[in-house]
Order: C-alpha cells, then sequence, then structure tokens
C-alpha cells in the first residue's frame, strides 16, 4: 500500500510539472502573439506617399512614419526627416529612388531638448532593430529642425553619415525668442521655454545651442550641407548658420554652404535638389 502510494505521489508530481511546462510554453507563445497583435495595430500601412508604400505608427505614444524605397539599394541608406513632413519633398523623393528609406518621428515642438533626443535615441533603436537599417543615418532638418538634428548629431556622431540642414535654427535665442534682429515667435518660445524647463533667464544664458557645441560632430568630421535663403529675416543667416559655420572653423572642420540670393526663409531646398542628392550620395557611397 505505502509503495502504490509513492508511485501515485511520482506520478502526480511529474504530470504537474509537465502541466506546468506546457503553461510555461503557451503562456510565452500567448504573450508573444499578443505583442506581435500590438505592433501591427500601432503600425498600419497606408496607401502611398508620392507613389511609395508608407508605414505610419506610434512609438511610446509618439507618431512615426516609414516610406519605403520600390527596392532598397544594397546599403540599407535612409534619410532622417526632423520637421515639416512632406515640405518641399523632392530631395526624399529623390533618394527613395536611389533606394533609400524616409523616416520621421514627432518632435516638432520640442525645439531639440533633451525630451527630444530622448525620443530619437529610442527611435534610432527601433528602426535599426526593426528594419535592419545602416547603423549611419542622414540627417535632414528644416527650419528649427536644425535644433534637433544637430543637438542628436552632437550626442551621437558615430551614427550619422552627413547632415543637409535648411534654413536651420541654430541658436533658439535667435528664432523663436526673437533676441536679435530676427522677428521671433511669441508662441514658439513660450513652448521652447517648457520643453526645456527654463525661465527666460535661464534660457539668455543658455551654452547647449548648436552654435556652442559641434565638438563630437567635428572630431567624426561629419560632411555638412546647409542651403540657405541670404535674405532670411525668420532665421537669419548671421545669427545662425553663419555663426555655426565659424564655430565648426574653430574645431578644426568645415561645412558647405549654398546661398540663395534674394530669396527669404521660404521656400526651402532647392526647385532641382540634385546638388543636395549629390552630396548626400557622396556622403554615404562607403
Amino acid at each position: 500500500m505505502k509503495r502504490n502510494f509513492s508511485l501515485f505521489i511520482i506520478i502526480f508530481i511529474s504530470f504537474h510539472c509537465f502541466s506546468s511546462e506546457i503553461s510555461s510554453t503557451e503562456a510565452k507563445a500567448n504573450f508573444e502573439t499578443s505583442i506581435k497583435t500590438i505592433s501591427e495595430e500601432n503600425e498600419t500601412v497606408k496607401k502611398k506617399w508620392n507613389g511609395f508604400k508608407i508605414k505610419e505608427g506610434t512609438l511610446n505614444g509618439v507618431a512615426y512614419k516609414v516610406v519605403f524605397p520600390k527596392k532598397a539599394n544594397a546599403s540599407k541608406n535612409w534619410i532622417w526627416r526632423a520637421r515639416f513632413w512632406g515640405h518641399e519633398p523632392q530631395t526624399d523623393i529623390a533618394l527613395l529612388n536611389a533606394g533609400f528609406h524616409v523616416v520621421y518621428i514627432e518632435v516638432a515642438n520640442l525645439f531639440g531638448s533633451p525630451k527630444a533626443i530622448n525620443i530619437w535615441n529610442d527611435f534610432y533603436d527601433f528602426i535599426i532593430e526593426k528594419y535592419k537599417l545602416n547603423p549611419k543615418a542622414v540627417l535632414e532638418g528644416m527650419s528649427r529642425g536644425g535644433l534637433i538634428i544637430f543637438n542628436w548629431a552632437n550626442q551621437n556622431a558615430e551614427k550619422v553619415a552627413c547632415i543637409y540642414a535648411d534654413a536651420p535654427v541654430c541658436d533658439f535665442k535667435s528664432w523663436p525668442a526673437g533676441q536679435g534682429s530676427g522677428d521671433g515667435s511669441k508662441k514658439a518660445w513660450e513652448a521652447c521655454l517648457g520643453s526645456y524647463g527654463f525661465s527666460e533667464e535661464v534660457a539668455s544664458q543658455f551654452l547647449g545651442n548648436p552654435i556652442n557645441h559641434m565638438e563630437y560632430i567635428a572630431v567624426q568630421k561629419v560632411p555638412i550641407l546647409i542651403v540657405v535663403g541670404d535674405a532670411d529675416k525668420v532665421v537669419p543667416v548671421a545669427e545662425n548658420s553663419a555663426l555655426l559655420e565659424q564655430r565648426l572653423n574653430s574645431l578644426g572642420w568645415e561645412l558647405n554652404m549654398i546661398h540663395k540670393p534674394e530669396v527669404g526663409h521660404h521656400p526651402h531646398s532647392l526647385k532641382d535638389p540634385k546638388p543636395i542628392v549629390d552630396f548626400i550620395l557622396k556622403a554615404t557611397m562607403n
């Protein structure tokens, strides 16, 4: 009787462990399925963007877009737009035709602040892991997009193939604060202060704008192209791109600048984007 009872206990324990293992395996499978389902729900395929497939989704609650070339190039290159999605898209379209992906995540009202940097850090990791793109991105920033591309690049220059900036803000004291010759924007300045958590007094003494740093970009010798309108009264060249160029020169590096005579802040880009595209293709050849 004792022997039969012992045998029963052994069988019961073995069955329980086996059942637990099955339950654990099933739970893991269900968890992975649920994660996949959430991912699929958060990322949807839209019809087309200028003839190319586009996916839209959210990462940590922040909206993003990924546009796919009809055939990716061998290097899996990509251009990361910082601001004004779809505005003057001629460069993006030309690069899509050259096999580049185009990506975007919304940080418009964060003005290159640490909050924006953190969003970009997470998005970079996500893009590289999910889509297996080239570890070096091409950065594209128009107007206020200059703040995030230069601030992020100076912390992550080893991940940057090149930078294309268009009428870029390089010092928030120029825009949106309007403390120089430019018009400024009271509403945008309030949003900027809120993003950084600064008072006006602290902001006026801040030395973390692109015109104040760029050291790591210079060390890594990241190629930079800036396109400016010489008559820009919103983001004056003398207070932004010119000072950025001086800063880089003092660090032993340089940038390329295309001037548009008698042109203001708009239109961005070039009607024929070939000089921009050629610059990017050359920087990503290796």
